[in-house]
């Protein structure tokens, strides 16, 4: 599969909404540089939230596992994140999926505010640099690809 770069953009809930509360959301967009390009973002898609809880991020706890696996599984071309054991709330989980996922949310989401962007390479070489220093050569196919 050739490389396909896209953003993940997280835009946090909480926001009064005629319909009610605005759950957290996780676009994925085609990449744009600069703040004038990025207001008009083509949306590629939208993250599915788990059933059983919504995502989080800017602290560590069971919405920011829920966002942490979505992004990686999307970022790894994993598939639905409880079918690869990477989910939230998936049975049975994979461990070395479920601590990526887990160190994710230390390193990179629990930092992130309100709303943030963040691009797939960006991703890609967070999650091989955490298989290199377990030194895990069993990649997911998406980071044999790297250099």
């Amino acid at each position: 599969m050739a490389y396909e770069d896209r953003t993940y953009h997280g835009i946090q809930g909480g926001v009064a909404e005629e319909d009610g509360w605005q759950p957290a959301r996780i676009l994925v967009e085609k990449p744009e540089f600069g703040p004038t390009e990025r207001e008009k973002a083509e949306v590629l898609r939208e993250l599915a939230e788990p059933e059983d809880g919504g995502f989080g991020w800017g602290y560590n706890g069971g919405g920011t596992s829920a966002a942490a696996g979505v992004i990686l599984a999307d970022a790894l071309d994993l598939g639905d994140p409880d079918e690869c054991g990477i989910g939230y709330a998936a049975y049975p989980e994979d461990k070395v999926l479920v601590q990526l996922r887990e160190d994710f949310c230390d390193d990179v989401l629990s930092q992130f505010c309100d709303e943030w962007r963040l691009r797939r390479g960006v991703v890609l070489r967070w999650a091989r640099a955490w298989y290199l220093q377990r030194g895990i050569t069993d990649l997911p196919a998406a980071l044999q690809q790297l250099p």
